[in-house]
């Protein structure tokens, strides 16, 4: 009989040392699934074999349940009672969720009019207390980190090395179910954290001897809040894609190092990119996403269709949430709704057999 899967921390107990397993806070996190997308690939120029991670599978939703176990067990293990973020929507819902499960009060300050209602929700079922501000998501995060380093109450964003330190194990399932590395990884950049992550895991892998050759990580930023692409801070990030609407990115240098010492690169896609790749997903494959996931296959798309594979690449995106999280995307963009009265002939007109 195969074991259930366990959560990351005792997945991959070796990577963490994690020293009481009873006193890790999981949801069974990780484990998600690596989804072929042979449909997407046969249309692209060339033949390249394409996989998702689809992160959205995760106990919240999101890929941000890798790093907040790991950063609620610490906090809880050091004697934490509250706990505390900035989130676009995301890491405010794992973070309620983790910190509820944990036995502690949990605060999240988002911007106001900036995150879905869908993880807004999330954040408000769990109890958490909400607190807009009337500013940016960069705005709250500098807020947080001079309120949790003044008063007795832990920091779970990403600026947080515990939740980096987590986020690494997607990258010990990609190379666990791929069989080794991917020759590309695309991920979406926001506040960089996860394009960090991933390249430190792959490094510790290598490290440990279960990895041979790395991939080039390949960061999708929106035109609209672009900063690292531009080199710049962006006082004002637009994009439809809530989730990497950022300005001023925590691990700016981290994903810069990932990118040069991958041999790999950051770059920007349209909203219109993201949207084209986000309903591709959907009516292609059956992968429903949030937006700011299907930047990674903007990207890819962008690359493929400049040329820039030659054939047989092995490639891997990171979805990075669920699209439940932000259904008023869908409303926005398109329609599939029949209005007919309630009779069998009025709908079977519309099915073509009248």
């Amino acid at each position: 009989m195969k074991t259930a899967w366990r959560g990351i921390m005792a997945e991959y107990a070796s990577f963490f040392g994690f020293p009481a397993p009873d006193s890790i806070v999981t949801l069974q996190e990780g484990g998600t699934p690596l989804i072929p997308l042979d449909r997407i690939a046969r249309e692209l120029p060339v033949p390249i074999s394409l996989h998702a991670k689809f992160e959205g599978a995760n106990p919240t939703g999101s890929f941000k349940d890798r790093g907040m176990t790991l950063a609620v067990s610490r906090a809880a293990a050091r004697g934490a009672r509250a706990l505390i973020c900035a989130s676009t929507g995301n890491t405010s819902a794992s973070a309620a969720a983790y910190g509820v499960r944990a036995g502690l009060r949990v605060f999240v300050v988002i911007p106001e009019g900036k995150i879905s209602r869908g993880k807004l929700a999330q954040a408000i079922v769990h109890r958490a207390t909400v607190i807009q501000v009337e500013g940016l998501f960069d705005q709250a995060l500098a807020i947080v980190r001079e309120v949790a380093s003044t008063h007795p109450i832990a920091l779970v964003n990403s600026v947080n090395p515990d939740r980096l330190e987590g986020q690494r194990s997607v990258a010990f399932e990609i190379v666990d179910q791929l069989g080794s590395a991917p020759d590309y990884h695309f991920l979406p950049v926001g506040n960089a954290g996860n394009i960090t992550a991933s390249w430190a895991g792959y490094n510790a892998y290598r490290e440990a001897g279960r990895l041979s050759a790395l991939p080039r990580m390949m960061g999708v930023q929106a035109e609209g809040a672009a900063p690292i692409v531009l080199g710049h801070v962006v006082e004002k990030p637009e994009t439809l894609a809530s989730a990497i609407r950022i300005g001023n990115p925590a691990s700016w240098q981290g994903a810069l190092d990932a990118a040069r010492d991958s041999g790999g690169t950051i770059f920007s896609v349209s909203d219109e990119e993201i949207l084209e790749a986000y309903h591709l997903l959907a009516s292609r494959e059956g992968v429903f996403c949030e937006p700011a996931s299907a930047a990674s296959l903007a990207g890819c798309l962008k690359k493929a269709r400049a040329g820039g594979f030659s054939g047989g690449e092995r490639v891997v995106l990171t979805l990075t949430g669920h699209g439940l999280k932000d259904p008023e995307t869908v409303f926005r963009t398109q329609t599939s709704e029949i209005r007919v009265p309630a009779r069998k002939e009025e709908v079977l007109s519309v099915l073509g057999f009248s």
